[in-house]
């Protein structure tokens, strides 16, 4: 694959996604009925994590020469390229999150309402937060000074705290590895400048790229049979995989599903029976998409832990999930620890103020299916079984006196009741919607309706 093809991919570290046309739906049972456990959870805490947090810059792509111009900028970068990638990847000789609890973690992300954790195992740059024996550069590795706390094993760590929460477990792991000599190998670029894909052709080297084959599957295994449970593989580096980058996903996978057979797995921007569902980034989709999606979005401005960041207001997310769930999809929700390995105040805050709006209006979100009209900007639509929710997203100010809305529902309704209030609503149906009158001050947030 070209740097012209991985362009049309992704932009400055943002993948784009597989239309839904592309979507294969499992033949096997279980995998089906694991897609429904899938779009029944919603709300996924993401965790970008790795030795780069103590710059607070942008995880691994400061290493790709080709995505110098964006991804290098607040760091007087030494100007030889070879200097600058040492600088980085000696990061890890620094790296000690000894403020690091994942059962704090664990606990916040529940409260918040979270009902599944994406976890970098292991980003571009090719850093392990587990303890692979594939490679010495890893959290456990005697260079990492964080290697002898009793946390040591990070990936460990956090699947345990998370299962024992009830959460469920998704890998994040990336298919490119920039440390890995099968990958980028010294002495083998091709021109002056490092891309995002390997230094060399694997089809004039199949023998080196058969090794990179190896080292993926052999890491993939280690978390698969070491660490528990895992309920997703969730796979980025959406370039290798195509053209001339084949890593023979389906004997890794095969392999997995016979020791965990409910295994899904979102191999980025494939297509085909191995991307379960689809997984838009920093974006949400025009329209409602009709097969399994997830997309992922930061908290911040940023994946990676930024020093002084600005976060999204409470109200934001909240809309952002609403829209989202209503286009029949799941939110990824990308909050970054900070380098010693606490969750940022100003993050917590937020999933604190997150998790109580759940815990009154969970039920018209978690387990719900899209409903037509979907969503109009002013309203959203879910369903459960016989029951629909109305999400009334009025974003003018509230000045105390009755308002007269109209719910654009044409379906024959009997009661409407407003969530998380002892009231139940009159209302008249005509051909224009439901017309509701609210004697109520509107709630801070938003007003959800269960239409019965």
């Amino acid at each position: 694959m070209t740097q012209e093809s991985t362009d049309q991919m992704m932009a400055e570290g943002v993948h784009r996604y597989s239309a839904e046309k592309n979507w294969v739906e499992p033949s096997e049972s279980q995998l089906i009925e694991r897609l429904e456990w899938f779009k029944d959870q919603k709300l996924a805490l993401m965790m970008h994590w790795g030795p780069y947090s103590q710059l607070g810059v942008v995880e691994s792509w400061a290493l790709s020469d080709e995505d110098a111009e964006w991804s290098r900028e607040g760091i007087d970068w030494e100007a030889n390229s070879q200097e600058l990638k040492r600088q980085y990847m000696d990061l890890n000789r620094t790296f000690n999150p000894i403020r690091f609890q994942p059962h704090v973690w664990a606990d916040i992300a529940k409260k918040a309402g979270f009902k599944y954790v994406i976890f970098t195992t292991k980003h571009h740059d090719g850093f392990s937060m587990w303890d692979t024996r594939e490679t010495d550069y890893r959290i456990t590795a005697d260079d990492c000074p964080f290697h002898t706390h009793k946390y040591a094993d990070i990936c460990k760590h956090v699947f345990q705290a998370f299962r024992k929460n009830g959460l469920g477990i998704a890998a994040y792991y990336s298919k490119a590895d920039w440390h890995t000599p099968y990958y980028w190998a010294p002495g083998m670029e091709q021109g002056s400048k490092s891309w995002r894909g390997p230094t060399y052709n694997p089809k004039e080297y199949p023998w080196l790229w058969d090794k990179y084959v190896q080292f993926n599957h052999n890491q993939i295994m280690e978390l698969m049979t070491k660490y528990g449970d895992i309920d997703i593989l969730w796979l980025d580096a959406g370039w290798v995989g195509h053209e001339n980058q084949d890593i023979r996903l389906d004997e890794v996978i095969e392999k997995a599903r016979k020791i965990q057979p409910w295994l899904l797995t979102a191999d980025r921007m494939m297509g085909g029976k191995f991307e379960n569902y689809i997984t838009p980034e920093q974006t949400i989709p025009d329209n409602p998409i009709h097969v399994p999606w997830e997309s992922c979005i930061t908290m911040g401005t940023s994946f990676s832990f930024k020093y002084e960041d600005t976060y999204k207001s409470t109200k934001e997310i909240i809309y952002t999930l609403i829209e989202v769930v209503a286009k029949g999809g799941n939110l990824a929700l990308n909050v970054a620890p900070q380098p010693d390995g606490r969750l940022p105040k100003g993050a917590i805050k937020r999933m604190e103020e997150l998790g109580e709006w759940l815990d009154i209006h969970g039920e018209a979100i978690y387990g719900t299916r899209m409903c037509d009209p979907y969503y109009t900007r002013e309203f959203a639509f879910t369903k459960k079984g016989e029951t629909t929710y109305c999400f009334w997203l009025d974003k003018h100010e509230d000045n105390g006196h009755e308002k007269e809305i109209i719910l654009p529902y044409n379906k024959h309704v009997q009661r409407i009741e407003h969530l998380g209030r002892a009231s139940q609503l009159d209302f008249v149906q005509n051909d224009k919607g439901i017309v509701i009158k609210l004697p109520i001050k509107k709630d801070s947030i938003v007003d959800v309706f269960r239409l019965t």
